[in-house]
């Protein structure tokens, strides 16, 4: 039975001990870690609905991967099922670590999984037309990194274009 600190139990917490679990025995089946999750968990309260979430997974693979078993979570916290749950933890692991194994770790992903391809333009026009200038420079500021420098560079170019000032 998996050690009660007093806290509540997030989905989050679930997830990482299946991690844990996976880690310490790497060839165990998917089938027989639900068990030993649902067997470690029986007794204790059931996570709650508004913590269905699974955040740091979005740097492992893309939220229609990991999310695959959330709608089962969620049903087994409705029916106060703990093998429910842990049955779609589990597939929330296992579609996570499918896609890590077919397509590497987030900075090999593929193009169709990236979500800026065909949004980086409309993003900045959109900036640009409803951001104020001291927000702009306020933003500009806070990201400072690679990314926002890009991003601000192209809404400086759109803004120089849209001035006729190209």
């Amino acid at each position: 039975m998996a050690q009660d600190t007093g806290a509540p139990t997030t989905v989050s917490d679930i997830f990482r001990r299946a991690q844990a679990i996976r880690g310490e025995r790497g060839q165990m089946s998917y089938r027989d870690l639900s068990k030993t999750l649902a067997g470690e968990y029986d007794g204790r309260a059931f996570p709650s609905m508004h913590t269905l979430t699974i955040p740091e997974q979005d740097n492992r693979a893309p939220e229609e991967d990991w999310s695959a078993g959330l709608s089962v979570i969620a049903r087994g916290i409705q029916m106060k099922t703990w093998a429910e749950v842990a049955t779609g933890i589990v597939l929330c692991l296992e579609q996570t670590e499918s896609y890590e194994r077919e397509h590497g770790n987030t900075g090999a992903q593929d193009t169709w999984h990236d979500r800026s391809i065909g949004i980086e333009k409309s993003l900045s026009e959109g900036v640009n037309k409803w951001m104020p200038d001291e927000l702009m420079k306020l933003a500009e500021a806070q990201t400072g990194g690679a990314r926002g420098r890009a991003i601000a560079s192209e809404i400086h170019s759109l803004r120089r274009v849209k001035a006729g000032k190209s």
